[in-house]
Formats: C-alpha cells, structure tokens, sequence
C-alpha cells in the first residue's frame, strides 16, 4: 500500500497496520524491518486513530524520531490519524528480533545475539561466546571491538574466513 491512501480508515484492521509497519526498514540497518527488529509492541486501531506503541532498542537511539516519523507516515498512508507513542515500561530485548529478521541479519552478514541466559549478559560473555560467522558459518570468531557503530551491535572477526562481522549485543 505503499504511496496509496486509503478512503475508508474506518474499516482498517489492526493485521493491515501491522503488515504496512512491516514494511518500514530499520533506518540504521536497512535489511530488516521495525517489525522484525521488534521494536513495535503494539497497535490498536479505533475508528479513525491509529495508536502505535514501541520500544527503541536503546533510549538513546539516534533514529528514534525517524522511525517514529516513518510509522506515522504509515498511518498516515493508510487514511487514519497517528497516535505513535514510545513505551518504556520494558526495555527492548534481542529476544524480540523474529526468526525472520535473524535470517534477515545473517543472510546480510550480520551475527545475530544470542538468546538471553537467565542472567544478565557480562563484559566476559560478550568476549568469550562461540559467535558463529555469517559468512562461513565458522566458530573461530573473536571480539575486536565491544563497541560498533550503535551501542546494540559489537565488531567480531573470523579467524577461518578472515571477515569482520558486526555481531547483535545479546541485551
């Protein structure tokens, strides 16, 4: 639906917002959408007015007025008014990230995180955990900088294909 606005929001569902914010790409990495990166939380339609709720993967995320422009803009498309709110009442998680978008990110060559243990993640676990390569599927992997281009990702390098990879924080 993208670029068409529809004429009767009235009877717009709550699965159409859904597959229209779907189609949103994360402005940082474009390869997987806001969907799939599971930044948006909820959606309820009301008649006419939208309302989007979602959870930026940091507070302090440089994007976040530009994803919450582009789900308005959406909204918008699709003939209602937005309401598009930032929840913090839980922080975003990388267990959020579907299937889908893991696939997404190794398919692009990036390592997606590792499920969460039940304890928080350490210093020593971002250094020591077998993070298999994107491009050869490898574990001979190694940290080389904790801190990438945005706080949710690492620089790791793989000893068997010799690539550098950007590897997802488990967070």
């Amino acid at each position: 639906m993208t670029g068409r606005q529809r004429t009767a929001p009235s009877s717009l569902t709550e699965e159409e917002v859904w597959e229209a914010l779907a189609e949103i790409p994360d402005p940082e990495i474009p390869v997987i959408s806001l969907v799939d990166l599971g930044v948006v939380r909820n959606v309820e339609v009301d008649d006419r007015r939208v309302r989007v709720e979602f959870t930026p993967t940091f507070l302090g995320c440089p994007a976040l007025e530009v994803m919450r422009e582009a789900m308005a803009d959406k909204v918008r498309e699709l003939g209602a008014e937005p309401d598009v709110a930032v929840v913090t009442d839980e922080p975003w998680s990388s267990d959020r990230i579907s299937a889908a978008g893991r696939e997404k990110l190794r398919a692009a060559g990036f390592a997606p995180p590792a499920p969460r243990t039940a304890a928080t993640p350490t210093l020593v676990q971002l250094q020591s955990g077998p993070f298999r390569c994107p491009y050869c599927g490898s574990t001979e992997t190694r940290l080389e900088n904790i801190f990438g281009p945005t706080p949710c990702r690492s620089l790791r390098y793989c000893a068997g294909c010799r690539q550098p990879f950007e590897q997802f924080k488990t967070v």
